[in-house]
């Protein structure tokens, strides 16, 4: 029940924090990527390593896994393993990641309950472990647009199966700024225009500009 009493100025427990969230980067490799027609391949790369770059800015626990690495699907996304460079890789021969025993094992161990979820293809290497961890009470957002299927149906049917199921779909922007939430935070703000420079197309040459006319600490 509504009681304006208790209104004040504090977030959501809905909303990602550094400190609630964990990320899972699903199959993120060769062959995943020739059969993506769901969106352009080079903008979902962008997407997933801009992505990244947000876990390492804001040290938020990354699970990195393939599927059939060796006989199939090529090693992880080169610019993806770059970002982390020193976690393992988890391959598996599961398509459902959450049957895959050291994948649920890593995530558990960072004992956050919000999975940040992105991958290849959305059809079926996201659905089924967002489906299986929402089944076990995780709370799961979806990265559309560091995500992927074989054609656009097929992305966004998925999409709309896990929103049912009650995963949160966001974008790759989206989950960045949430997690820096106030420009004053001053100790990630530097990496997070970086970032955006980087990623974030117009919205960072819109950055570029306001830095060199306004200056260096422009807000984004």
């Amino acid at each position: 029940m509504f009681d304006i009493a208790k209104v004040e100025a504090a977030p959501s427990e809905d909303l990602l924090t550094p400190d609630n969230s964990v990320m899972l980067f699903v199959d993120h490799q060769p062959q995943m990527f020739f059969g993506t027609g769901s969106g352009d391949r080079a903008a979902i790369i962008n997407s997933t390593v801009g992505l990244a770059k947000a876990a390492r800015a804001f040290d938020v626990p990354a699970v990195l896994t393939t599927v059939a690495a060796e006989s199939f699907s090529g090693p992880l996304l080169p610019q993806l393993a770059e970002v982390f460079p020193k976690n393992e890789v988890i391959d598996r021969t599961t398509m459902n990641a959450w049957e895959d025993e050291a994948l649920v094992a890593a995530v558990r161990a960072t004992g956050r309950k919000k999975i940040i979820l992105s991958g290849l293809w959305t059809e079926v290497c996201l659905v089924l472990p967002a489906l299986s961890a929402i089944g076990q009470g995780y709370e799961v957002y979806v990265v559309a647009d560091a995500s992927g299927g074989v054609t656009p149906a097929a992305h966004e049917h998925a999409l709309q199966r896990m929103i049912a199921a009650g995963a949160v779909p966001v974008t790759w922007v989206q989950v960045l700024l949430e997690l820096q939430r106030d420009w004053a935070r001053q100790e990630t703000y530097g990496d997070v225009m970086e970032i955006v420079k980087a990623h974030a197309g117009a919205y960072g040459l819109g950055v570029v500009y306001a830095q060199a006319v306004i200056g260096a600490h422009a807000a984004g």
